[in-house]
């Protein structure tokens, strides 16, 4: 708003706010003035787990992960006393102290260990308690556990041609595996239809998400259905009837609802986009139609623990050169950003909270070299210009500081950090051979507020890890062929990496006829669990 002084106010001022706000004088062009905003953040903690039981002599770890601007510190006590003084061999923090590691455990290492985070504008605390108790009581306590449903979670859910598998990672067990043939509970229906001619019964799944830890909602293209899986029970407790070919799915956490694009037919000639409110509720649950044609992406920011609430999306059309905001609470249009002027048909976007920037990357045209992406403002909704000379997909860090962009073409990947006043710089441009169908952020082990990207290949075999502080690269090899884009063409990832949260340590990552699961913190492969074809939709179910 501007005041009758020709100030610029802003009444509500978030972290989209923060950057360079520059005055001209009317007619006098080279008379300017620049301000700097830069926005503070009290911080925002949680601690894993809440509470756990170890018998005498194994190993425990407690962690904590904080996010605010400036970075938050973070210290530990020990029933109310700082555990500072009693750090030793057996009792080390890592990672700036998000994580308390007690070597060996004693009995008298009982207790409620409070993380604390503060930086100048705030302070926050929770508390992670620790028992320790002999093999008798811990057995009694785990019974109690499981009734409450803590042996449900940390897993991930594959969806494969022969079902669902229901893996842990840390052993590498199968907990669980829901065959084609087992029923719908409400419907009675098989979960994979027998279809006529084909000899084995099998399932084809597209798009899959987890709904606050509660239920699963996964796309079956061929039979224009979602199913709905109860992760407390781990059964398919309904299906819902959706327009033909449904390929993508999309959780709004802010207002609980989950969007269904419907592609109509291969040919992707009558899209449409779907949404299923309420969607936590999980009884009962039905469809409505949004008023959007001709759909053929759409794009909804994430949420992190600093911006919680998310209000507007954006669809692309297609062939246009356009992205249309859209209002998620209302379902409605609210205004179209124009790219004719760059002439970009949007491909895929990313958001980033700090500065509030949207990278789009632009649909390559065969004839030229890949086109720069744009960089949308959210404060006014104005294309600001190209990101410099980056192109590929864009993808973002959870905390928003870092846009790591692969070029699938060249293999090139370009980090750039954000930096708390808003500014985008390039930090590393990174050739490899790695064509990336995929690519996602582990949190580190050994840094705080820093992470490490793990890559697959849409042809090789190879996955490729990046310490994004240092730029250091290396490459997991021989994880055997990913699935083939003709056996995939619900997407352009024909190789997922899916990682398992703010505090997992282990990926999954799916070849041809298996799974690879890697561990994140010793970047080294876990395992392989065979037998499973095309296990490309994944779902991390963390604490339930």
């Amino acid at each position: 708003d501007f005041g009758e002084d020709d100030s610029l106010y802003i009444t509500k001022v978030t972290t989209i706010h923060m950057g360079n706000y520059t005055c001209h004088a009317y007619g006098y062009e080279e008379l300017y003035q620049t301000h700097i905003l830069q926005v503070n953040v009290p911080p925002v903690i949680r601690v894993y787990p809440e509470t756990q039981a170890q018998e005498p002599g194994v190993s425990a770890s407690l962690k904590c992960h904080a996010e605010g601007i400036p970075n938050p510190r973070i210290t530990w006590l020990k029933n109310g006393i700082d555990i500072m003084p009693k750090l030793s061999k057996q009792l080390t923090l890592l990672a700036n102290g998000s994580e308390l590691h007690i070597s060996s455990v004693r009995y008298e290492d009982t207790g409620a260990y409070t993380c604390i985070a503060k930086n100048e504008v705030g302070v926050d605390e929770d508390i992670s308690s620790l028992f320790i108790e002999d093999s008798a009581r811990k057995t009694l306590a785990n019974i109690l556990w499981r009734e409450e449903g803590l042996s449900v979670g940390n897993m991930f859910y594959v969806f494969s041609d022969d079902g669902i598998t229901v893996l842990q990672p840390n052993e590498c067990e199968i907990r669980r595996h829901i065959r084609p043939e087992e029923r719908i509970f409400t419907s009675y229906e098989e979960i994979c239809p027998r279809v006529e001619g084909e000899g084995t019964q099998s399932c084809l799944w597209a798009s899959a998400v987890n709904v606050r830890d509660k239920y699963i909602y996964v796309t079956q293209p061929k039979q224009n259905r979602v199913v709905i899986i109860d992760i407390q029970t781990q059964k398919a407790v309904q299906s819902l009837d959706v327009d033909p070919l449904p390929t993508k799915l999309h959780y709004d956490k802010s207002h609980d609802q989950v969007w269904v694009l419907s592609w109509g037919d291969m040919r992707k000639s009558s899209p449409t986009l779907q949404v299923i409110p309420e969607a936590s509720a999980g009884e009962d649950q039905h469809v409505i139609r949004t008023p959007f044609e001709g759909v053929e992406d759409f794009f909804i920011p994430p949420t992190n623990l600093i911006i919680n609430h998310v209000r507007f999306g954006f669809i692309f059309k297609k062939s246009k050169s356009a992205v249309h905001k859209i209002d998620l609470e209302t379902v409605t249009h609210i205004k179209t950003i124009s790219f004719k002027n760059q002439s970009c048909i949007p491909q895929t976007m990313a958001y980033t909270h700090l500065g509030g920037y949207f990278f789009v990357q632009c649909r390559r045209n065969r004839s030229v070299a890949a086109s720069p992406q744009l960089i949308i403002d959210s404060v006014t909704d104005a294309v600001i210009g190209p990101n410099s000379d980056v192109s590929g997909t864009p993808y973002i860090s959870p905390d928003g500081r870092y846009l790591v962009s692969a070029d699938e073409d060249s293999g090139r990947i370009k980090v750039q950090a954000l930096s708390v006043r808003g500014e985008i710089k390039l930090i590393y441009d990174l050739q490899t051979n790695i064509h990336v169908s995929d690519l996602t952020f582990q949190p580190s082990f050994t840094e705080g507020n820093q992470y490490y990207i793990y890559a697959t290949s849409h042809l090789q075999t190879d996955v490729l890890f990046v310490e994004l502080s240092t730029g250091k690269m290396n490459v997991l090899k021989n994880l055997k062929d990913p699935i083939t884009s003709k056996d995939w063409p619900w997407s352009s990832y024909n190789r997922i990496m899916k990682d398992s949260g703010l505090f997992g340590q282990y990926l999954i990552t799916p070849a041809k006829d298996s799974l690879f699961v890697i561990n994140g913190r010793q970047n080294t492969l876990r395992c392989e669990v065979s037998g499973i074809r095309r296990g490309n939709t994944v779902v991390w179910v963390g604490e339930v």
